[in-house]
């Protein structure tokens, strides 16, 4: 058992720190991008900030960035101490820490992807524009800014489940499973 604890303690450290990197990486590329372009007399700039689904990118990522990197260094010195996670409030609150995170991010995953298809094609219903074919750049930053999200939330999903199962393993089985009918 302790060379599974070792193993899923050295992948949660490496999913920890890959949010970190991700989400870091996504809040540059989306902060930094803008694109200013001349209509007739008139400069128009993009930025990111000029969708609000974006700025929740951008808390979002800056909050998850913030506890894995937090939460990274707990795994490194849990590690280095040699301990395992035995407390049942403790895994709670990480479970609950890491729930909340993947949640947040996969909400603001989902609204800037929306807000990008709607950048992208328009919505002719509404009689919305494409404003991706005038800032194109600016689209193309944004993608790939979003797809660091992306890939920074997809860990997190990974990480939640590592933490259930640290926490439910707390529990055990108390009765003898073949005997007990269902």
């Amino acid at each position: 058992m302790k060379l599974i604890d070792r193993r899923l303690k050295l992948t949660e450290l490496l999913l920890r720190c890959s949010i970190s990197v991700f989400a870091l990486l996504a809040l540059i590329l989306v902060v930094t991008d803008t694109e200013v372009k001349l209509i007739f007399t008139i400069k128009k700039t993009a930025k990111y900030t000029d969708m609000k689904a974006v700025v929740f990118l951008v808390v979002a990522n800056g909050i998850a960035a913030v506890y894995s990197l937090l939460q990274s260094v707990r795994c490194v010195v849990g590690t280095m101490k040699g301990r395992v996670l035995f407390s049942k409030p403790l895994a709670w609150a990480f479970f609950s820490g890491d729930q909340a995170m993947a949640y947040l991010n996969v909400a603001a995953i989902a609204a800037t992807a929306e807000s990008g298809v709607i950048a992208r094609e328009g919505e002719e219903d509404l009689q919305w524009m494409r404003v991706c074919n005038m800032y194109g750049k600016f689209c193309n930053q944004m993608a790939i800014g979003v797809s660091s999200a992306l890939l920074a939330s997809i860990a997190m999903v990974f990480v939640s489940c590592i933490s259930a199962f640290s926490l439910f393993r707390l529990y055990g089985a108390t009765k003898d499973r073949r005997t007990t009918p269902w």
